[in-house]
């Protein structure tokens, strides 16, 4: 097994344990776009907490990926991604919660 099908599997079974229902073929897609960033322990979770580190969600992802548009509502879908992994969750994966807001967005038509 490859170290990326490796990855994959993670970030399944961590779905699955969150009790969210996922579209795999997509997590991998969204995982695929992360590129070597999945390898390094610091670059492959996200800190909730962080405000620098949200900041960046926002405009390297929703921004220029995603192309939307800054706004409140872009926060307010970090916030509720941040909630559905759980706050105290120490293991929030880079690939699920950029996945989560290519749902919440309803983006998925980037990743075809």
């Amino acid at each position: 097994m490859s170290k990326f099908d490796e990855k994959i599997e993670k970030y399944e079974e961590s779905m699955k344990k969150l009790g969210l229902s996922f579209d795999a073929a997509l997590l991998r897609k969204v995982t695929k776009g992360l590129g070597p960033s999945i390898y390094k322990a610091d670059a492959e979770t996200v800190s909730g907490s962080d405000e620098k580190e949200l900041a960046t969600v926002k405009n390297n992802f929703l921004i220029k990926k995603l192309g939307l548009a800054d706004g409140p509502k872009l926060d307010a879908a970090i916030a509720t991604v941040i909630e559905k992994i759980g706050k105290s969750n120490r293991n929030k994966y880079r690939a699920i919660v950029y996945y989560l807001l290519v749902i919440e967005f309803g983006k998925q038509a980037i990743y075809e």
